[in-house]
């Protein structure tokens, strides 16, 4: 059976996940998250799953290892940008041309935050397959289970040799 290899990115200030400001962001970390994805998918899917992690606060690094996945392959991607996502065209315009299926997401609900209105707007979601914000850490198993089901409908439809 085939596996696909997931890159779980995270951009800025995400290297602390479960740490920061736990009263927004939850206080899983993200060790925690092959288990929940074993707990939606069931372990014999989620065996079938490489996650591979990166992270950093470099705008350009990201854009860099994106395109590393591209060459190497990678199935999908997770993508939490922090900032970067109300703000970096660079990185829309990476996601727009490597071709690997994207699920953008956030811990919180960058709609709900009022306080900060440019929070509202994703530059990189029309570069993307879909958006999941506001469930903490289950924001990351839900966008791997939505790659998971993206990667069962393509291999319906891909005709047999």
């Amino acid at each position: 059976m085939r596996t696909f290899t997931i890159l779980i990115a995270n951009g800025p200030n995400l290297g602390h996940i479960g740490r920061r400001q736990p009263e927004i962001y939850g206080s899983r970390s993200l060790d925690d998250l092959p288990e929940l994805i074993r707990d939606i998918l069931g372990p014999e899917k989620a065996g079938r799953i490489t996650l591979e992690h990166f992270q950093s606060n470099g705008e350009g690094q990201l854009i860099d290892r994106l395109e590393e996945a591209m060459r190497q392959g990678v199935d999908g991607i997770v993508l939490n940008a922090g900032a970067y996502t109300h703000t970096s065209l660079a990185l829309a315009d990476c996601l727009a041309w490597i071709g690997i299926p994207c699920v953008e997401v956030h811990l919180s609900n960058i709609l709900a935050r009022n306080d900060e209105p440019l929070r509202h707007k994703s530059l990189i979601g029309r570069s993307t397959i879909g958006v999941i914000a506001g469930f903490g850490l289950h924001s990351y198993a839900l966008g791997v289970c939505a790659l998971w089901q993206r990667f069962m409908d393509t291999a319906q439809h891909t005709p047999k040799e």
